[in-house]
């Protein structure tokens, strides 16, 4: 389904594309983010690591017992200035600086500030307490700490030793720089992975907006409701991802099947082959316990099968009206045939009279009217009922035709009118018809051909019901084919033009709509005989229920009636 697109300059960026822009202005964010909080923590992690350094070097300074010594000295400056420069050094720190308690350095890493007084605080050390402070001196400013030197319990002196803060932020900038590469990098292998991402999202999404695919999911539902056909699609496991409101009516499906497979979905087996099948089907015809339906199954497949589309029509009324058809073609085939017959008496009746022989010519059209009259009378007192007083008297002929005898046993009655409205005369030509058919099949060709029809109302345990017998003098029916003989593409003939093995599919599935049943035995000598039985709401009249008692305990067949 393809829908419009706007101009490339006014149609809007594809989903992916908006994707991809919020994905790539999120991860820059993040990253950004994340390093100014890692600066910023890193900046105070480095001035608090400076501070607790600058008071190691001022607490070990203060406790050396040379320090001391040298602060009782004449020239404290002499033995101290060395001193203080080397751990200075050593200890990595920018100064350190002795002084008496009055805050006058002894010590100074610029030798000319020895001597004057200290730039900074001093109030708590002398109160023996060691603290750090932020404070620009002479060197700038700087992370110190100050810590008294006592002994004897008395302050002698105090020592602090600092680190400048241009030297703290050298070594954050180096972090920081590290920091930025690391943020660079994780940036750009983000934006790389975005960008493979939405590909593959703009290649499932056929480079779409949200606004076309909100409209494609609005046209598909309007469409999956829309369409009268049957609409089933599978997924490549075979289970059940979408069905139309069509398919759901025709298969007899429930809301929860989705995600189930189609072998549990409880399909006549040979419909549930065809959608299990990898194949296409074209036009298949399969019968479910109500429907005719016509199947097309295609796969859909994008380098692999991704599933199946199945579409499904509904020709039960079509099936029902060519049987209908058949059995008029037949019919009047039929009477083209009679017709002939009925020409060539009439041409000896005419030859009879020009001959002179009038008598003759009379008496044998006689005959042949009352004949003719007789087997119609005989057919209408038995099954007065027009619909299967017709389709008696067009199948006989048939059968006639291929040599079979067409018998309506005298336990038959069905007076006209009979018949209850719910069952329809489409229903009983479909089931009566097949089940003749199927019957003039199996006895043609054999010694003594006859097909044997008995049709009567009758009372049961149940209620009213209609019963109809067809038994042929055929081969019959093996015991292990009863129930295969009802399934459709089930012959023991030869497959014909049209294909065999359907008319007592529809049989069975016209008797279970009609909640009937359907079943088969051996004749008496011989052949098979089929029983329908349909329940019927009333049973018409006393008098039609008091005659089937007679026909209840007949054995059909067995006395043979008029010959049509």
């Amino acid at each position: 389904m393809r829908f419009p697109r706007a101009s490339r300059v006014l149609r809007p960026r594809s989903l992916a594309g908006q994707l991809f822009a919020v994905q790539a202005v999120l991860l820059a964010v993040v990253v950004v983010g994340y390093a100014l909080f890692t600066y910023v923590s890193d900046r105070s992690q480095a001035e608090e690591a400076a501070g607790r350094q600058a008071t190691a070097v001022a607490r070990t300074v203060a406790d050396s017992p040379s320090v001391r010594q040298a602060i009782h000295t004449e020239n404290p400056t002499a033995e101290l200035q060395p001193y203080a420069l080397k751990v200075q050094h050593d200890a990595e720190v920018d100064f350190v600086t002795i002084m008496n308690p009055d805050g006058i350095r002894w010590t100074h890493p610029d030798p000319a500030q020895i001597g004057q007084h200290f730039r900074g605080h001093i109030e708590q050390a002398l109160r023996g307490e060691t603290f750090t402070e932020t404070y620009t001196g002479t060197l700038g400013a700087s992370v110190r700490a100050v810590t008294p030197i006592e002994e004897g319990g008395r302050i002698i002196g105090l020592v602090s030793a600092g680190i400048r803060v241009e030297a703290i932020s050298a070594r954050v900038q180096e972090q920081l720089t590290a920091l930025i590469g690391v943020a660079a990098g994780a940036l750009a292998l983000g934006g790389l992975g975005t960008y493979v991402v939405n590909a593959r999202l703009r290649r499932h999404t056929h480079g779409m907006n949200a606004t076309e695919l909100s409209n494609m999911h609005d046209y598909h539902q309007a469409a999956l409701h829309a369409v009268r056909e049957g609409l089933l699609m599978l997924d490549g496991q075979y289970r059940v991802a979408l069905f139309n409101d069509g398919a759901q009516e025709l298969l007899g499906l429930t809301d929860d099947v989705v995600g189930r497979s189609v072998a549990d979905l409880g399909l006549p087996t040979p419909l549930t082959g065809a959608l299990l099948a990898s194949e296409p089907r074209v036009d298949e015809v399969h019968l479910t316990a109500t429907r005719v339906l016509v199947v097309n199954t295609s796969p859909v497949s994008g380098g692999h099968r991704r599933g199946t589309v199945v579409t499904l029509r509904d020709v039960t009324e079509l099936q029902s009206l060519m049987g209908e058809l058949d059995s008029e073609r037949g019919f009047t085939q039929a009477l083209r045939s009679q017709a002939h017959e009925a020409a060539n008496r009439l041409h000896t009746v005419v030859s009879l009279i020009e001959l002179g022989r009038a008598d003759e010519a009379v008496d044998f059209a006689t005959a042949e009217l009352e004949l003719a009259q007789a087997l119609t009378d005989q057919v209408v007192a038995a099954v007065s009922e027009p619909v299967l007083a017709a389709l008696l008297l067009g199948k006989a002929a048939q059968a006639n035709e291929r040599g079979v005898e067409l018998v309506v046993s005298e336990d038959s009655r069905i007076d006209d009118g009979l018949l209850p409205e719910s069952l329809s005369a489409r229903d009983l030509v479909t089931v009566l018809g097949n089940l003749i058919d199927n019957a003039v099949d199996a006895a043609q060709g054999t010694a003594g051909a006859r097909v044997t029809v008995t049709a009567y109302t009758t009372e049961s345990d149940t209620g009213a019901e209609l019963v109809l017998r067809v038994a042929d003098t055929g081969a019959g029916v093996d015991p292990a084919h009863a129930e295969a003989v009802f399934e459709r593409g089930f012959s023991t003939k030869p497959a014909g033009p049209g294909g065999r093995g359907l008319g007592l599919a529809l049989v069975r599935q016209t008797v279970r709509r009609n909640e009937g049943t359907l079943t088969v035995t051996e004749a008496t000598g011989g052949g098979a005989e089929f029983e329908v039985r349909l329940p019927l709401p009333t049973v018409g009249s006393a008098r039609a229920g008091a005659e089937t008692e007679t026909a209840r305990s007949a054995v059909p067949g067995a006395v043979p009636g008029g010959h049509v």
